[in-house]
């Protein structure tokens, strides 16, 4: 072929998509800014609003900055921003920056957040109402900042980074600083005052489920049956949900079998037994839980 057949190859512009992907990207890191601020805010409000004035305190670094607040009278933001200082250092080496990144936002704004909330008077000053609902609002605003992408807290840096070299989950690891760490306020406060601290923990450790997983956490669904394809049917028709079908082969009898896979609400659990009863009682049915789910055609349907 003769090269003066060939086109001219034309200057080609920076592609649209490409523009949009950065808008987008930009959108996604002003959202989770804007919702870690509001988090860290929340966190603040629960703090110095609620906890410290009746001598209520938390787990983690919040706890320690708390304890070293009575102990000295300095600023409980000080010590909030300090104590979680060389732990976002860790965090920026070990797991990432972004996460490092949000964590400082979340870290300072709730610093600067206790020390203009602080000359205000608490919104109660009855002891119960104070640790349930600081603890809600605790777990409300750690759990908004956890779920985009941040932490307010040193301690689940440590645990993450131990966990990877013993035994103990992540969980295991906070827990044990934390039973430590409001053991202690029980010498330096009041045994009274550990007691609800304890309390409100726990409430805001339930809390932080909720806002991290949301009220419809979504389940897993593993079926083997004999009617396979009309379970698969009827989960399709009268659930609307997808469904995928594997080939399995059973270990005892050799047989090649025939497995449903789907992913449900915590609500549709009690439909899709009645599904899978009526068509097969005999069937092999698995359900287990699911921390996220994303993509595909799975949607959280609302409830009415």
């Amino acid at each position: 072929m003769e090269s003066d057949h060939l086109s001219p190859i034309p200057a080609v512009p920076v592609p649209l998509p490409m523009r949009k992907h950065n808008k987008r990207t930009m959108g996604s890191i002003v959202v989770r800014a804007l919702f870690i601020i509001i988090g860290a805010l929340i966190v603040s409000v629960a703090l110095e609003l609620f906890l410290v004035p009746n001598k209520i305190t938390d787990g983690g670094i919040t706890g320690i900055s708390v304890i070293s607040f009575y102990l000295s009278g300095w600023p409980l933001g000080i010590f909030l921003f300090l104590f979680n200082l060389p732990f976002l250092i860790i965090g920026y080496k070990q797991i990432g920056k972004t996460f490092a990144f949000s964590t400082l936002l979340g870290i300072t704004v709730m610093s600067i957040g206790t020390a203009i909330l602080h000359p205000v008077d608490p919104f109660v000053k009855d002891t119960l109402l104070a640790f349930v609902f600081g603890g809600i609002l605790l777990g409300l605003g750690t759990g908004m900042v956890i779920r985009f992408g941040g932490s307010l807290d040193g301690t689940e840096i440590v645990a993450i980074l131990v966990s990877r070299k013993t035994p103990f989950s992540v969980g295991e690891i906070i827990m044990f600083i934390n039973l430590f760490i409001l053991l202690s306020a029980g010498f330096v406060l009041q045994w009274e005052s550990a007691l609800f601290s304890l309390l409100a923990y726990y409430i805001a450790f339930k809390t932080i489920d909720i806002v991290v997983d949301g009220l419809n956490e979504s389940k897993s669904v593993w079926i083997i049956s004999e009617q396979i394809d009309e379970i698969g049917e009827a989960i399709l028709h009268r659930l609307g949900r997808g469904v995928t079908y594997l080939s399995g082969e059973g270990g005892f009898s050799g047989d090649p079998k025939k497995v449903i896979f789907c992913v449900i609400t915590r609500l549709e659990e009690a439909k899709l037994k009645d599904i899978v009863n009526h068509f097969d009682e005999n069937a092999f049915l698995a359900v287990g839980y699911i921390h996220d789910v994303k993509g595909g055609r799975f949607k959280k349907k609302a409830i009415h």
